[in-house]
């Protein structure tokens, strides 16, 4: 059966991703709260049509780094990779694609 792409909101995956305040250096719980805004923006377009991304700092080490949800119920590391597979994604490079971008907005955002 093909999927119509868009999903509608409540069937898109919703990953959230912890991002930890040590990753901006020494000050970086200072800045984390706007890095998380200025990089929420730049990773919203991946893949877009079946993802939404929820980009926080993780101020809280006994939370996930990495959370995926479908209208707000949590889904397990496997099913998530079961969701992704649907979409010819495979879930650890998928997680490996945002963590690369990341960095990369994180180099961006300290240089300025």
């Amino acid at each position: 059966m093909k999927i119509k792409l868009p999903l509608p909101q409540e069937k898109k995956l919703t990953v959230v991703c912890r991002v930890e305040p040590g990753c901006l250096g020494p000050e970086g719980k200072n800045h984390i709260s706007e890095f998380c805004n200025m990089a929420q923006k730049q990773v919203e377009s991946i893949d877009s049509d079946f993802v939404h991304w929820v980009l926080v700092p993780r101020r809280d080490k006994s939370l996930a780094e990495m959370q995926y949800k479908i209208n707000n119920k949590k889904l397990t590391h496997d099913k998530a990779a079961r969701y992704l597979e649907k979409f010819k994604k495979n879930l650890d490079e998928f997680e490996e694609h945002l963590h690369v971008k990341l960095a990369h907005l994180v180099g961006e955002y300290i240089g300025h």
